[in-house]
């Protein structure tokens, strides 16, 4: 299986903040670390910001999200929230691709494989640019 857009926790630590955001690098950077000292901790997987700049192009969405962003004044509070509101609503909009489809399922099927069909998951947003300089 193409490993494109998921990294496993196994995979990823602080290093990796840039491709998986902060929080994914840091449940990466304790699986590894705690779970060899015996502490349990859940296994799970990131995907990528690469899936998210793929989502994007693949819904042609980079320029709507221009159009709305470019010429932002972060001084006017009331045209900031309307601007992302409609950013947030170009992104919603836009659909994932097969290949990501494709490989999220399968790897939650691999979850699913080591702690039975009845797997509790979180899903955690992790944006990579907070995390950045």
């Amino acid at each position: 299986m193409s490993n494109k857009y998921i990294r496993w926790f196994k995979e990823v630590g602080m290093d990796d903040v840039a491709e998986v955001g902060g929080k994914n690098a840091s449940l990466g950077e304790m699986y590894q670390q705690l779970t060899a000292q015996g502490v349990r901790v859940p296994n799970g997987f990131a995907v990528t910001a690469e899936a998210y700049r793929e989502v994007l192009d693949a819904n042609q969405a980079w320029a709507k999200l221009h159009e709305v962003l470019d010429d932002l004044n972060p001084d006017n509070v009331k045209d900031l929230q309307a601007r992302g509101a409609k950013a947030r609503a170009i992104v919603a909009a836009c659909e994932l691709p097969q290949d990501l489809q494709a490989e999220i399922i399968a790897h939650y099927a691999k979850l699913k494989v080591e702690y039975g069909d009845d797997v509790s998951l979180a899903v955690r947003s992790s944006a990579t640019a907070a995390d950045s300089p």
